[in-house]
């Protein structure tokens, strides 16, 4: 019996308790002036649909927001990050629900933060600032072999599956995404009602598992993606590789989370964990990943197609490379997840000691690129922890064009990071399939907060590029952002993290030294 229901049951059983006290003891009907107020403070927080956690839990819910009160100072103070860069989450969650509220979020007094300490960084103003419009920050997905390009916004929503995610959660993310012109990247759980109830754009993602798109032997059906992919809600399809929390493990959907919806729409049995591969069936090497790409392209009708992955092996990237080199094959964009980013059930080990940091897989990655003469046709989306629009820049300077952001839209829906993804007992109704709980989330408030915060860090995004002098993305470079090293050392970006030369990796007289045995290990036909 949920704390809902229990209440439920009170607010009967107390006050006829009572009443038959009071036959025998006159005084008890002064018991009223407390429970009384208590009944109807508890049928106001069922009604209300701001507050998932009241609607939940009447009455004792308000304690947490009493103690959440009394440390406001304290969040307004660390509300950005520490000094390395890592996000402070109970600070991160008090901006993100600021802006998703439509709250004030300037702060006084001042930087909150020690200039002088090692680590700090920051964005050069210029003494002419410039004014930007937000359609002056729009992205286009697509290359040269796209027949359908998109147009999407420099930040849109990561990838979380319906599973994963409620119904409710679901809608809301998609609505937001509609009201504020942005894209909803569908997770690896396939296309399901709630992404396409509000018609905002999806991301149309497929993994190991190939759900949406799976034949009964669990491996890739071209027929069923045809369908998926022709839908007018999909602008672009992203074939993931791994996932930044458990890179080179596979997703998990703990059975406690599959309900028999969830199991038609990902053609799976009922009754166990839904566990994806660590490896993909349709192809084994890095040409056979970009003969799919073309195979994808062909099948969808020209839309922007796209892969995913967290960084392991230098070379293996490189020998992606070299496959788009001998094949002509390109994808449209490519999408870097580090190896901080999030998920609702991954092994600890994997959560904290495998794949590439998104800072560095970035440089990793935008180097090899340009260092192949092949960057300027390919787009990269940066993931992994990107809650401010100062991050969002210094993705964008390390060499993303976009960023997708789960951490932050979670936020924004409410999530208050109980760390009970897994266990189907979210108490917010955004991490569970449990239908008294899911109830609590109301779409269409959330969906609103979800479009003002993304609305919010377009504004600021476009302050700061304004206030550098940076006319659009593109001019936005590694030289632009400055890191403290230590004491009086100061180095830009570009000076800590040098960019190679056009075509720098294609002769053996311009390629790095530091390059080199990656280079000669990477092999077009084998991982």
């Amino acid at each position: 019996m949920t704390v809902r229901q229990k209440f439920v049951v009170l607010l009967v059983a107390v006050p006829v308790l009572v009443v038959l006290w009071a036959q025998y003891w006159p005084a008890a009907w002064w018991s009223f002036v407390i429970i009384g107020p208590l009944a109807l403070l508890g049928l106001r927080d069922m009604l209300q649909k701001k507050r998932a956690i009241l609607r939940l839990y009447p009455v004792i819910g308000h304690f947490r927001y009493l103690l959440e009160s009394f440390r406001v100072e304290i969040q307004q103070y660390f509300i950005e990050s520490d000094l390395n860069g890592s996000p402070v989450p109970r600070e991160f969650r008090s901006l993100v629900y600021q802006r998703a509220k439509g709250d004030k979020d300037t702060r006084p007094f001042g930087t909150i933060m020690d200039v002088n300490e090692d680590g700090y960084e920051w964005i050069n103003h210029s003494v002419s600032p410039i004014h930007l419009e937000r359609d002056q920050l729009a992205v286009k997905f697509g290359g040269e072999s796209c027949q359908q390009p998109y147009h999407g916004s420099p930040m849109n929503i990561s990838a979380m599956s319906y599973g994963s995610l409620s119904k409710n959660a679901i809608e809301a993310l998609n609505l937001g995404a509609k009201q504020d012109q942005f894209a909803h990247n569908t997770g690896e759980g396939g296309i399901s009602p709630y992404h396409l109830k509000h018609g905002g754009d999806l991301i149309f993602q497929f993994g190991t598992g190939y759900f949406g798109c799976r034949n009964a032997e669990g491996g890739f059906d071209a027929d069923l993606f045809k369908q998926k992919a022709a839908l007018d809600q999909v602008k672009m399809i992203e074939i993931k590789l791994s996932q930044g929390a458990k890179p080179g493990h596979g997703g998990i959907l703990p059975a406690v989370k599959l309900t028999a919806e969830i199991a038609e729409i990902r053609h799976v049995p009922m009754g166990k964990d839904v566990l994806s591969p660590p490896y993909h069936t349709a192809f084994d090497t890095p040409t056979g990943l970009l003969q799919f790409v073309q195979q994808l392209r062909e099948l969808s009708g020209g839309k922007p197609i796209g892969f995913k992955l967290c960084l392991g092996k230098r070379s293996e990237f490189l020998a992606i490379c070299k496959a788009m080199l001998e094949t002509g094959i390109k994808p449209d964009f490519i999408t870097v997840d580090g190896s901080e980013g999030g998920t609702g059930a991954a092994p600890i080990e994997f959560t904290n000691s495998v794949g590439t940091p998104l800072k560095d897989a970035l440089i990793i990655v935008n180097n090899a690129l340009i260092g192949c003469g092949l960057r300027d046709e390919i787009k990269v989306i940066a993931a992994g922890k990107i809650i401010s629009a100062f991050h969002l820049i210094k993705a964008i300077a390390l060499g993303a064009d976009a960023v997708n952001s789960a951490r932050g839209m979670m936020f924004a829906l409410g999530c208050i990071q109980s760390r009970a993804c897994n266990t189907d007992h979210c108490p917010t109704g955004i991490a569970t399939q449990d239908p008294a709980r899911v109830v609590a989330l109301d779409v269409g408030d959330k969906a609103k907060r979800v479009a003002r915060y993304h609305h919010q860090m377009m504004k600021n995004l476009a302050e700061l590029l304004g206030a550098a002098g940076v006319k659009s993305l593109s001019e936005l470079k590694p030289s632009h952002i400055m890191h403290r090293v230590q004491g009086a050392e100061v180095k830009s970006y570009e000076a800590m993290f040098p960019t190679l030369n056009q075509g720098a990796l294609l002769a053996a007289e311009t390629r790095p030294e530091s390059w080199s045995t990656d280079w000669q290990a990477a092999r077009a036909d084998h991982w």
